[in-house]
């Protein structure tokens, strides 16, 4: 009966690996997706300022187009000015010109200062490039990482898939149903510890008289609470 238990544990232990890893199959792949979420987030917050400087560079363009349309039109007011007969049309001309002259002035003194947070933008978008650049490093490590775990968690599975199939073959075909049965009942786990007459699965007390009969006895002895197979371990030894 010693052997059986023994088999029992064995079995057990794959049967909480396997648990583990299928919880691990589906876990990772979540942990990389929000990785992923966190890092696109983080990158599009960094950008901001690369954003801005594109935007100051379409308002300038703007402004350096106007000018240019404002300047074209000044040049052929003066043009225009050889041609006036009348004293009216030839002072309208002079105020458009001046008009001209004033809008050009606040446009090149609007270019300036987009000029000047376009360098200080500059400076930023520096800064902001290098620290994304670690960052990128540290998300691509640490996302393979988990990669790699993801990678091993199919080897492994297979692994204990397989050791589990060699322990079944040798356990009595009436003693792996109940097995079955009990783990069904027990969120997967049908052997359990006993230590200082608690049980490790439902964390009660053992009556002492089962207790003393768990130590000494052969037998496949059941928790009276939870019901699982249950075997003594001292864990005192065991440290």
């Amino acid at each position: 009966m010693k052997e059986q238990l023994l088999l029992l544990i064995g079995l057990q232990e794959c049967d909480s690996q396997l648990v583990k890893l299928a919880a691990k199959k589906t876990r990772l792949p979540e942990e990389i997706q929000a990785m992923e979420n966190d890092f696109q987030a983080y990158r599009e917050s960094i950008e901001q300022n690369k954003q801005k400087q594109e935007d100051l560079k379409a308002r300038r363009a703007e402004y350096e187009a106007a000018i240019k349309k404002i300047g074209d039109g000044m040049i052929k007011t003066k043009e225009r000015l050889l041609e006036v007969k009348n004293n009216k049309e030839y002072q309208a001309m002079l105020k458009e010109i001046e008009t001209a002259e004033k809008t050009l002035g606040e446009m090149e003194t609007r270019i300036i200062a987009l000029m000047e947070d376009m360098d200080k933008l500059s400076v930023l978008v520096k800064q902001d490039d290098a620290v994304l650049a670690q960052k990128t490093r540290k998300h691509e490590q640490e996302k393979k990482i988990i990669e790699d775990d993801l990678s091993a968690v199919d080897a492994d599975t297979a692994c204990w898939t397989e050791k589990r199939a060699e322990l079944q073959k040798q356990i009595p075909a009436d003693l792996l149903n109940r097995y079955e049965r009990i783990k069904k009942r027990n969120n997967g786990v049908g052997v359990i510890s006993v230590w200082k007459a608690v049980c490790s699965g439902c964390h009660m007390n053992i009556p002492p008289q089962l207790y003393n009969e768990l130590q000494r006895s052969n037998e496949l002895l059941s928790c009276p609470n939870c019901n699982r197979i249950m075997y003594f371990k001292n864990q005192e030894k065991a440290e």
